[in-house]
């Protein structure tokens, strides 16, 4: 009966090893919500990097967390650079397109606590006196992260913290 078991248990792992494989190779995560505020108020939040402590999630989980600004804060070619505790770990930004008042695009790159690097980008589709901000974060997904997408790590992960700082641009922009 304990071979039985043991041969279960192995098979159901294969099957779980396989099945992640066969996951795409890219991923895509995204959220939007819609501010009372025209674009043109919303895209410096979003598009100055100094400006993200306004409103970022990730600048609130650790209140020691050191930041490095390159020479340009704002547009393309701005930079920032983050090293914190383990919650929001170490890495940089950089802007590698700015449309004002409708997109930004920056190059993210994750050093620790894991290695990876995605892009991240922010749509602003306004309509008079309203903007629909839509922030994804899409990139490789290596063989690691396509197991741990299998169980919705990256959704439970990151879906949440994107919907946070949404709320947090919301509020910053409708005063």
């Amino acid at each position: 009966m304990l071979k039985i078991i043991g041969l279960i248990v192995v098979v159901l792992i294969a099957a779980l090893l396989i099945y992640a494989a066969t996951r795409p190779d890219t991923f895509r995560l995204q959220r939007s919500i819609t501010i009372n505020a025209p674009s043109e108020k919303i895209f410096p939040f979003i598009n100055d990097f100094k400006n993200w402590l306004a409103w970022s999630p990730y600048e609130r989980i650790d209140p020691n967390l050191k930041r490095t600004y390159g020479e340009a804060t704002q547009g393309h070619g701005a930079v920032y650079e983050w090293d914190g505790n383990n919650q929001v770990g170490q890495g940089r930004m950089e802007i590698l397109k700015s449309i004002p008042s409708s997109k930004v695009v920056i190059k993210l790159d994750f050093i620790k606590p894991f290695e990876a690097h995605n892009t991240a980008e922010f749509s602003l589709d306004g309509a008079d006196s309203t903007t629909t901000v839509t922030w994804a974060m899409y990139g490789p997904q290596p063989y690691m992260a396509k197991l741990m997408n299998v169980f919705g790590m990256m959704e439970r992960m990151v879906g949440p913290q994107f919907e946070t700082g949404l709320a947090n641009l919301k509020h910053v922009t409708e005063r």
